[in-house]
């Protein structure tokens, strides 16, 4: 199976730039798969598709704003882009340009109030570095950093929280779980007056979301690993829709990789904290899931990928 399997046109001028100014109504794309049909409808009408009994899973991350913007000691501009924190103040970073942040080099952000060091060079080119700061590290993101778009959004986000879902909660992501920006408040109510549960899972998106295939073929791909976890209530929800013949559906990709990452072969689910770099692609069996909620996805990326082994695209070769 080839990567290039997976590519399509993409007009740049399509690709909105600034958010719809009420989250639901965005355009909504329902495919059915037993009917091989498609309709195009408005956001809010997803409650119309989802019946009494159903569970959706969300994915309650939120975003941080790990983009920085600091100086060397030299005076030279650099960026780091905060990917996981590894442990206490040392993160896995990004950082540009990249040759010229070699171990033991310092940068400072926010004039002095957040210092870094450069610790190591990490096998994929991302750098090992510490963090130093009086105060709270979380406050300190919250006066200088920006919020990390996606790349091909190229307009500035002038509401910070349209990047993040109404239900965000733990931060730690990179980027957003963008599947659940489209849901509003009074939506998820009258969904759950419907008698749908609402299930949470945590799993904070790394930047590797956004990093293109660039082997050929696509089995040769190394997926990128994101940090989960999922409460027992949560368990409980998911495994009861199942026992009852009911439909689990993925709100994000995101949602989707922790379900399938901790289901069973009869798609019950354990309470579990863990790293998954599960990698889902045509031929992939689902065990958990009934239905996804997806966003926009790039051409040739793991998460079209993924959609098409939903959708179940056929590849001819």
């Amino acid at each position: 199976m080839k990567v290039a399997d997976f590519d399509y046109e993409l007009p740049e001028e399509l690709i909105a730039q600034t958010p719809i100014e009420k989250r639901d109504t965005s355009r909504l794309m329902i495919l059915n798969r037993k009917e091989e049909s498609i309709e195009h409808k408005t956001f809010r009408d997803i409650i119309d598709y989802l019946n009494e009994g159903d569970c959706l899973v969300i994915n309650n991350t939120k975003v941080i704003p790990a983009r920085l913007y600091g100086k060397k000691e030299t005076g030279a501009n650099v960026e780091f882009l905060l990917l996981k924190q590894l442990e206490g103040d040392i993160w896995e970073c990004i950082v540009r340009p990249g040759n010229k942040l070699k171990p033991g080099t310092i940068v400072y952000f926010g004039d002095g109030i957040l210092k870094a060091e450069v610790l190591d060079i990490l096998l994929d080119g991302t750098r090992k570095v510490k963090f130093e700061y009086k105060g709270i590290f979380n406050e300190i993101l919250d006066k200088i950093g920006l919020m990390p778009l996606p790349p091909y959004i190229h307009e500035e986000l002038k509401e910070r929280n349209r990047y993040q879902t109404v239900y965000a909660k733990y931060e730690g992501s990179a980027a957003a779980p963008t599947a659940g920006l489209h849901f509003t408040e009074e939506l998820l109510k009258k969904i759950e007056e419907k008698g749908v549960k609402i299930a949470k899972v945590t799993l904070h998106v790394g930047i590797g979301t956004f990093r293109p295939v660039k082997e050929d073929d696509v089995e040769e791909h190394e997926m990128h690993s994101e940090h989960f976890y999922i409460k027992k209530e949560d368990v409980e929800k998911i495994n009861e829709t199942k026992k009852n013949g009911k439909r689990v559906i993925a709100v994000g990709t995101t949602s989707c990789r922790v379900l399938e990452s901790i289901s069973n072969e009869q798609g019950l689910v354990n309470e579990c904290e863990a790293d998954t770099s599960i990698y889902i692609y045509p031929g992939y069996k689902f065990k958990c899931i009934d239905g996804l909620i997806t966003n926009f996805h790039l051409p040739k990326s793991t998460l079209i990928m993924l959609v098409s082994a939903l959708a179940r695209k056929r590849i001819y070769t």
